[in-house]
């Protein structure tokens, strides 16, 4: 069960409205992955999502540490998979996954097969200097109804 969404953005602050209305809606165990090429915008999208979560220390790029962990309302762990390789089995993904906060996972194809079913995919594009287009594909009713509440649909 899946529903797809696609919104644009024309700047960096509507980017930010975006990712803070998603913020104010997440839950334990939410997972969110984030795909899109170098600069389009992930890590940016995921500050401003912390910051609605209450996360006040500064979000930046997890790339040579893979995980990043920060306090807010809830837990919020931030993961960069593009590193990883064969070490999945030992790094316990699942325990993030259910750990009762929420987790973002930038370059989520590079560990597709560890990822739970249900989760809410954002694929972002590059359209312009300050422009993105965001496709949204909700995996699983919970983030079909997230998705909805975010969309107003």
């Amino acid at each position: 069960m899946n529903q797809e969404w696609t919104i644009i953005t024309r700047s960096t602050e509507e980017t930010a409205e975006l990712a803070e209305r998603l913020g104010t809606l997440l839950n334990e165990n939410d997972v969110i992955t984030l795909e899109g090429d170098l600069g389009a915008g992930k890590t940016t999208f995921t500050k401003a999502m912390a910051a609605a979560l209450g996360v006040t220390q500064n979000v930046n790029s997890p790339t040579f540490t893979i995980l990043k962990e920060y306090k807010g309302r809830l837990p919020f762990y931030h993961m960069d998979a593009y590193r990883i390789e064969d070490e999945l089995e030992d790094f316990g993904l699942e325990d993030y996954f259910e750990g009762g906060g929420v987790t973002v996972v930038e370059w989520a194809s590079m560990i597709e097969d560890q990822l739970p079913p249900d989760r809410l995919e954002i694929q972002i594009s590059y359209l312009g200097n300050t422009e993105r287009r965001f496709h949204i594909n909700a995996r699983g009713l919970r983030y079909i109804t997230l998705g909805k509440e975010l969309f107003n649909k």
